[in-house]
């Protein structure tokens, strides 16, 4: 164990030894064939926290024979519902039980806040496993009505072998979101982590062995995405492929499945994401939910509220409250419980952050307070809002994936809704007003998958996530997750000898 400290006695945290550091493949870590190996880095300070084992198109081959046998022949599918849900439940208290050290591995390798990790991501991944856990036993066909002489019904059956690819910015909630609706619905998988976060994945495939997800059912391949992402995208033997990530990179994925065996996809892509704030609004609680908006996770949410139109009315008064509020933002070590920002992933993405910083100065847009990095290592900027921000600039079009605002004024309900939806993305939006009526022609309006009104971030298990435009198709989180993991079979019989049989 490592003590992390600040070099007062304000906080300090035993960083735990990493213990699994190979890939999982049928029930056991192993090396990859390769023997190549690459480095996780901590984004507080650049150094090097592990070794991780680089798997590429040899060692998901080896993941896929295992989750192809584990599918076609092992128990996992054919376990009645109750005894899959039974053994999530164990999953899920596994997770609770070691909520600290998970909390930490998300930390060091992701650069997000302790105090969230512990009290938000982990135990809501847990109440995440337990949610499908529940419906494992409630997948049901339906019995048709057929219009002909004969008894039809439906079965929901697993769709197979699964390809889920995950992003860094919510290791936890992002591998149970994907993991836990397919085991309940009675896939296999191959989990390829986020190369800059490969720790807690890890962590969570020892937590399913201990929990009696039995072997082969989930694998965890770590490396990069052309070697290892590519080589589950095109594979053969995968039945479908859930990838949350950069539209690019979901383009990608969808050319591989179509040239392989034109297999499932389900894309949760980037986003642009409009918080409209009306002249009714309350100023106070508006700025403070935009704040949120964009900082909450360092803005690396692909929902963040990175457009923000505020309506003439209150603009001025919008404007000097939420720089007040964003200079009073504190940026530091994650593990600090004073912290309200940690640094970014890695120097890749402090770097981009950086260079669209430059790029809104270039193009004209006001630099309200911000746009500087902050310490001399680590990865850490300062909450960054341009003001006078025009649709076409760069700056409001491109997913930054940083904490950085573009602030614009408007004047009518029509030009907000034109605004809003000038954007090639559509994974969200908010909505705040005092006037039921504004709400509702807006929130129908905006296309979008999740619009939240006198709210942000407003995510829950039961509530479905997902994109329009290049935003993506596919749904995450709800019943609509577990569905998409399973395939409707029809059955016809004769309900007596018709006489053209």
């Amino acid at each position: 164990m490592r003590s992390q400290s600040n070099g007062s006695s304000e906080y300090s945290v035993e960083i735990p030894t990493i213990k699994f550091t190979k890939l999982f493949v049928n029930g056991k870590f192993v090396d990859s064939t390769s023997g190549k190996t690459f480095e996780t880095i901590d984004p507080r300070n650049g150094e090097v926290i592990a070794k991780i084992a680089e798997g590429d198109k040899e060692d998901v081959d080896l993941a896929v024979k295992a989750a192809r046998e584990a599918f076609d022949h092992g128990p996992w599918p054919r376990l009645p519902g109750s005894e899959r849900g039974r053994i999530l439940m164990k999953f899920a208290e596994l997770i609770d039980e070691n909520v600290e050290e998970l909390a930490i591995l998300d930390s060091i390798d992701a650069g997000k806040l302790f105090s969230t990790g512990k009290i938000i991501d982990i135990p809501q991944a847990a109440n995440t496993v337990r949610y499908y856990a529940g419906a494992a036993d409630k997948i049901h066909g339906e019995v048709l009505k057929m219009s002909r002489e004969f008894h039809g019904y439906t079965l929901r059956e697993p769709i197979g072998v699964v390809g889920h690819i995950i992003p860094w910015n919510f290791p936890s909630t992002m591998f149970v979101a994907k993991v836990s609706p397919a085991l309940a619905a009675g896939c296999t998988m191959i989990v390829k982590p986020a190369e800059q976060t490969p720790l807690s994945a890890l962590f969570y495939a020892h937590l399913a062995k201990l929990a009696g997800i039995p072997d082969g059912v989930l694998n965890v391949i770590t490396g990069f995405g052309p070697t290892a992402g590519g080589a589950i995208s095109s594979h053969m033997d995968i039945d479908m492929v859930s990838f949350t990530g950069s539209t690019d990179v979901g383009r990608e994925i969808m050319q591989a499945a179509a040239k392989s065996n034109l297999k499932t996809v389900s894309l949760e892509l980037g986003g642009k994401s409009p918080l409209v704030i009306f002249d009714d609004a309350d100023v106070e609680m508006a700025s403070s939910l935009a704040l949120i908006g964009i900082l909450y996770n360092k803005g690396e949410i692909c929902v963040s509220s990175s457009r923000v139109l505020v309506q003439e009315g209150i603009y001025d008064e919008f404007t000097k409250k939420l720089k007040e509020k964003m200079e009073a933002w504190a940026v530091g070590d994650p593990f600090d419980p004073k912290v309200q920002q940690g640094p970014q992933v890695d120097k890749r993405q402090f770097e981009k952050i950086q260079s669209y910083i430059e790029h809104g100065k270039r193009e004209g847009a006001t630099l309200l307070t911000g746009g500087k990095p902050l310490g001399n290592k680590g990865y850490y900027i300062q909450p960054t809002v341009f003001a006078d921000v025009k649709d076409d600039m760069l700056i409001a079009q491109d997913e930054i994936f940083g904490p950085v605002m573009a602030l614009m004024k408007f004047k009518t309900i029509e030009e907000a809704i034109q605004r809003a939806n000038n954007t090639r993305y559509g994974l969200a939006a908010g909505i705040i007003t005092k006037d039921l009526n504004v709400a509702n022609t807006v929130s129908r309006s905006i296309r979008a998958g999740i619009i939240w009104i006198n709210c942000y971030f407003a995510f829950d298990r039961d509530c479905p996530y997902g994109g329009y435009k290049q935003s993506g198709f596919g749904r995450d989180f709800g019943m609509d997750a577990l569905y998409k993991y399973l395939q409707v079979k029809s059955i016809a019989t004769p309900l007596y000898n018709s006489p053209w049989l």
